[in-house]
């Protein structure tokens, strides 16, 4: 595999990576259902480009504690700024929603809440025990931020018993600084070290982006530093600009490229890998989960 070139120019999106956006009932049925209870989505405010799909396939991933976050990452799309209190009834609206849309596999994340002495985890607890209590045989997927290294955070979240326990690395180390400069990769790693060591049944799971100028060998030491920490479900996508105020993309990476990269990845020890360009966290998560449990 060769190293990513890094560029100082923008450069054109290629084709494998224009997309139609198609819209239809099942799309705006969801779309209101979620609008109507003032919930968020990571799909809308991320500006996932898998929405039309996922939407129209009555899935989505929620993002509780608002809308603003108290980190400015620079490949993230949602916005650094003032935070409110956590809804104490988002938990419940989550819940009836999702049980609205006939879910059986829920993935909650959340903007970083570094106000809240526990970063959030005690509402993340509440949603998947409110999801548990509306639809008892539906999977949850716990989508978490690093709770800035707070141990008894990360166990009220585990305490919930989340199906999977995910938490995006992001990027190789050398990136951090510059990429996720409020992060830390060896706080993210020690976090699903934890999650590993405290029930090592919990499928754990994390993802990477790529190109924001990570080189081959960078990315091979990450995923190994992944596999170490305990991490069994990767998921690689390619990085994409959300607007002129961010990080710009140093590289496409062709689909081929993606599939060479499950293939190391899976021979390397991970249990399932999902790769590609449109990839992102929560993309066919249920599909994933399903493979490691047949």
């Amino acid at each position: 595999m060769t190293q990513q070139p890094k560029s100082t120019v923008y450069i054109q999106k290629p084709d494998w990576l224009k997309r139609r956006l198609p819209t239809g009932p099942a799309f705006e049925k969801v779309k209101g259902m979620i609008g109507r209870d003032r919930l968020q989505t990571v799909c809308q405010e991320a500006k996932c480009p898998n929405i039309w799909e996922c939407f129209s396939h009555h899935t989505a991933t929620f993002l509780i504690m608002g809308s603003k976050c108290t980190r400015n990452c620079r490949f993230c799309s949602v916005p650094e700024g003032a935070v409110e209190p956590p809804d104490p009834n988002e938990p419940a609206r989550i819940a009836r929603v999702s049980k609205e849309m006939g879910l059986k596999y829920v993935v909650i994340t959340s903007v970083t809440r570094d106000d809240l002495a526990d970063g959030g985890a005690g509402i993340f607890a509440a949603t998947i025990k409110a999801i548990r209590n509306q639809i008892p045989d539906a999977c949850v997927e716990a989508l978490i931020p690093d709770f800035q290294g707070n141990k008894e955070a990360l166990f009220t979240v585990l305490h919930a018993k989340p199906d999977v326990l995910n938490h995006n690395i992001e990027t190789v180390a050398r990136l951090y600084p510059r990429v996720r400069p409020q992060a830390n990769y060896r706080r993210s790693l020690q976090l699903i070290q934890r999650a590993r060591e405290s029930n090592p049944e919990l499928p754990t799971k994390s993802g990477l982006m790529l190109g924001l100028g990570e080189y081959s060998d960078e990315i091979e030491k990450t995923l190994e530093d992944m596999l170490q920490a305990g991490c069994r479900i990767l998921t690689l996508g390619q990085y994409l600009q959300p607007s002129k105020n961010h990080l710009t993309v140093e590289r496409y990476i062709p689909p081929g490229e993606f599939k060479a990269w499950r293939k190391k990845a899976l021979k390397m020890g991970f249990m399932e890998v999902a790769s590609g360009p449109f990839v992102r966290s929560s993309y066919h998560a249920k599909e994933l989960f399903r493979t490691i449990k047949a």
